[in-house]
């Protein structure tokens, strides 16, 4: 059967592209950084550029839908405060701006993918590991364009995160996949709370989104009706 094709921009290792996949796409990713991990054609570049010469070409034309991750770093809520203390974060740049006027000139229905902070992004939907029974918090906002869909209700956290907070080691049912030591996640930890088997680099295991909130995300797309890009078998 056939299935409408994605474009998955800044796509990492693929955390987002197998949650799309699962939905029912088929799935090409962009990203500026070399990633074998990733279970899916990926061109390598730019992503800005490779929407915007997508668009100039017509090329844009073959997808149904678009996946946006740009970098976070700058304004996530896990690096904005040591970021200020620290005096970093020059060479971050936000790139919600940038990427929305792009999607917008597709004339594309796309998702943008945030953490929670202060980027610039509009919050029509966020999403947690707790919604899916996974075994991480994760939260993430997500604008919507150019299609729409509903917030589900979100589920009361089951208790915390395991790891140390002030000196204090607390026990829970998540853990925390991000950084070392201090009762942060190993990596197989990781990859069972997300649902990751396919990448076993930490970094890319930090960046990942969990694969089942792009499954949702996608299926209620598809379920909700005109779906009118290029297909692939």
């Amino acid at each position: 059967m056939s299935r409408p094709r994605l474009l998955d921009l800044f796509s990492c290792a693929g955390g987002a592209a197998m949650g799309y996949h699962r939905a029912g796409f088929a799935v090409d990713g962009v990203d500026i950084a070399d990633r074998p991990n990733y279970p899916f054609p990926q061109y390598r570049g730019d992503a800005l550029e490779r929407l915007a010469a997508l668009i100039a070409s017509g090329e844009i034309e073959r997808y149904a839908f678009v996946h946006a991750s740009p970098p976070c770093q700058g304004k996530c809520a896990l690096t904005v405060g040591t970021n200020q203390s620290q005096g970093w974060g020059g060479t971050h740049k936000d790139l919600v701006a940038p990427i929305r006027e792009l999607l917008d000139c597709s004339g594309l229905p796309y998702v943008i993918e945030q953490p929670i902070g202060r980027a610039q992004i509009r919050k029509h939907l966020v999403l947690c590991g707790e919604m899916f029974g996974l075994g991480v918090i994760r939260h993430r906002n997500f604008e919507v364009g150019g299609w729409t869909t509903t917030q589900p209700a979100h589920v009361p956290h089951r208790g915390r995160v395991r790891g140390y907070r002030h000196g204090r080691y607390f026990d829970g049912p998540y853990v925390a996949p991000y950084g070392c030591g201090g009762g942060k996640a190993t990596v197989p930890e990781m990859q069972s709370a997300m649902g990751i088997t396919w990448t076993d680099v930490r970094e890319e295991l930090t960046e990942a989104i969990p694969p089942a909130y792009t499954e949702w995300i996608g299926r209620q797309f598809l379920t909700a009706g005109d779906v009118s890009g290029a297909v692939a078998a």
